[in-house]
């Protein structure tokens, strides 16, 4: 099972962040064959993190919760809250077999949040510039709770173009980049 794992940061928990990146790092490499995605949010403007993007394989919810608040910063407090939902890999990859690889434009995650009647299953074209992309559903996966998509694109507006806007209660777009040992 595939989830889709969103931690935000706590204000003011940079230097915190800072000084667990190592921890962060080796606890991560515990699951590099499980995972699909990672990397942080930002602040493009100060460069400050705001949150943390994983996607894993992962074999149920409760492995998922243990994943996620299991987790070094999460558990010396960097995080305030952390959105944990079941995830569908549309695009069959990983983000290290993105064509447009690692460096290069704008990368932003888009966080369409919904209810109802399922929106954007089928990812929009121009799949080139798609790093990730799938629904947000509910542990059972029988409810569509949303779609998650990391996407390199000119600025945050074309990234919330591969969303359709009037299907979500709310959509985010936040600057994201390639996470990982450097």
């Amino acid at each position: 099972m595939e989830f889709f794992c969103y931690h935000r940061d706590r204000p003011g928990s940079g230097a915190l962040r800072e000084e667990l990146v190592e921890a962060h790092w080796s606890y991560m490499d515990r699951f590099d064959a499980e995972l699909i995605a990672r990397g942080p949010t930002f602040d493009r403007v100060s460069d400050v993190a705001t949150g943390s993007v994983h996607i894993a394989d992962l074999p149920d919810p409760a492995a998922a919760r243990a994943f996620a608040f299991d987790e070094p910063n999460y558990q010396a407090g960097v995080y305030r809250d952390v959105m944990i939902r079941r995830w569908r890999n549309v695009l069959g990859r990983t983000m290290w077999d993105f064509p447009g690889g690692r460096d290069g434009g704008n990368r932003y995650l888009v966080l369409g949040l919904g209810s109802g009647e399922a929106a954007d299953l089928v990812p929009p074209s121009g799949r080139d510039e798609l790093i990730a992309y799938g629904p947000l559903l509910s542990d059972d996966g029988a409810a569509w709770l949303g779609t998650a998509a990391l996407v390199r694109a000119p600025d945050a507006d074309a990234a919330r173009a591969v969303l359709t806007r009037d299907r979500y209660a709310a959509i985010e777009v936040h600057d994201w980049e390639f996470g990982g040992r450097r």
